[in-house]
């Protein structure tokens, strides 16, 4: 099949002047449909029209077997017909292999793999949740600007891989916490986009009922969203330990940023977690930064994975999904073999400032940032990828970020109409199934009720 492009693509390249060495197998698929059939100059007319080749189904279409690219001699043609190129659809490859960046380790005696098997479907997964969240995260700058979104509201776009890979490590019942940078992993936990865009603009038909924001957003097995610095960290060790105490071979994620790692109430719930042999997975998402400081200037030790001392621990690359993936994997086999609490640092990067109040560029430099998206972007890696290997095409990818633009404009859409929650609505929700109580509003004779 290989060879048989090759001569095709070099028979293109003489008569277009392309360079075919510049481009991907993908690539050619959709250049040869830029071409009509090519045919000796005694052919009849009727011929020629015959032989067009079938409208092709849509991209989407999932089918294995779908593309073939057939290079055919005309038979009305007679001698010196010249090859007719058509696009039609041929078998994507159903599943590759690849190697990924071995993780430095801390007190193990070996690591996660350092090959990652990756099928089709899978990857087309993983590129739709990371340019979902991209998106998303563009949108909400954008409504920031436009003075739509008020308050805190900090960005995630550049640690896509970070939330993908961690869920396609572990399974949809086992639990996750964060910290305020939470939109990727409230998305990855099953909220749909248009929620999330809701609950930043404080409409009623946000997650959070409009009244949670940007730092406090929450789904099932998802416990946000938390706007105190590292204090997630022990609520992650206590969802751990209901665990252990219930017996159902669930684990919890507790996830902190560099910034945090020098808090003191991390240490106390590593060792509180040690102590009682704890599935907890301790991640340090380490994007370089805390706020505007950088690792170096705020940490004597930058080897966060090694923080947990007594606590095993691995450095994982951060922005290569299938890395993550394996990594966490890894980790929560670890946790449900009963061998107690492990610590993940994923090294990662942030593409925005901390938040957006800050312009991101006043402690380190543009030329930064450009390098690590050409170089290290989470969904460029993949999908080149998934293009150099057959798994995808170019064709394809285009189609589901055209899909993932409609849907975010469409929830941003619904996030700017949704009406805002009434004022009676306010202390709604306190309580989970409860009784209606009296709340005391800003003074004593100002009273509010409060509906579970």
């Amino acid at each position: 099949m290989q060879n048989m492009l090759t001569i095709i693509s070099n028979a293109l390249c003489r008569i277009t002047g392309r360079n075919a060495g510049a481009q991907t197998v993908s690539e050619l698929l959709i250049d040869l449909s830029e071409y009509v059939n090519i045919t000796s100059p005694a052919a009849p007319a009727m011929a020629r029209t015959e032989r067009q080749p079938p409208k092709p189904p849509p991209v989407s279409t999932r089918a294995s077997a779908a593309q073939l690219v057939s290079a055919q001699t005309d038979p009305l043609a007679g001698p010196g017909a010249r090859v007719v190129v058509s696009r039609s659809f041929a078998d994507f490859t159903s599943q590759a292999t690849f190697d990924i960046k071995k993780c430095d380790v801390h007190r193990l005696e070996e690591g996660p793999p350092v090959i990652a098997e990756l099928t089709r479907e899978q990857g087309l997964q993983y590129y739709r949740t990371m340019q979902t969240i991209r998106r998303m995260e563009l949108k909400a700058d954008q409504l920031y600007k436009q003075k739509i979104i008020r308050g805190f509201c900090h960005l995630y776009d550049g640690q896509e891989a970070c939330a993908a890979g961690i869920e396609a490590g572990i399974n949809p019942s086992d639990h996750v916490i964060t910290a305020y940078r939470a939109h990727g992993y409230t998305y990855t936990r099953g909220v749909p986009v248009k929620e999330i865009l809701a609950e930043l603009t404080g409409r009623k038909g946000g997650v959070a009922k409009g009244k949670g924001g940007s730092m406090h957003m929450y789904a099932p097995h998802f416990y946000g969203g938390n706007g105190i610095v590292g204090a997630q960290v022990p609520l992650g060790a206590g969802i751990a330990l209901a665990c252990q105490y219930q017996g159902n071979n669930q684990l919890c994620v507790t996830l902190y940023g560099d910034g945090a790692a020098n808090q003191g109430q991390l240490f106390e719930s590593f060792n509180m977690a040690a102590l009682w042999k704890l599935p907890c997975i301790f991640i340090c998402e380490n994007n370089k930064y805390g706020m505007g400081t950088s690792v170096e200037r705020a940490s004597a030790s930058t080897d966060y994975y090694k923080r947990g001392d007594y606590i095993p621990g691995i450095r994982v690359d951060g922005m290569d999904v299938l890395c993550v993936r394996e990594a966490t994997k890894f980790a929560a086999d670890h946790c449900r073999s009963g061998k107690g609490p492990i610590v993940m640092e994923l090294q990662t990067y942030r593409y925005h400032g901390h938040s957006m109040s800050d312009p991101g560029v006043s402690y380190r430099t543009r030329e930064e940032i450009q390098e690590v998206r050409s170089k290290s972007d989470p969904i460029s890696m993949l999908k080149e990828r998934m293009l150099t290997n057959n798994m995808a095409s170019v064709e394809e990818f285009k189609e589901i970020d055209v899909a993932i633009r409609k849907e975010v404009e469409e929830a941003s859409q619904y996030a700017t109409s949704d009406p805002e929650p009434p004022l009676e609505d306010m202390c709604n929700h306190i309580f989970s199934n409860d009784e209606p109580l009296e709340v005391r509003g800003t003074n004593p004779w100002s009273k509010l009720k409060s509906v579970s």
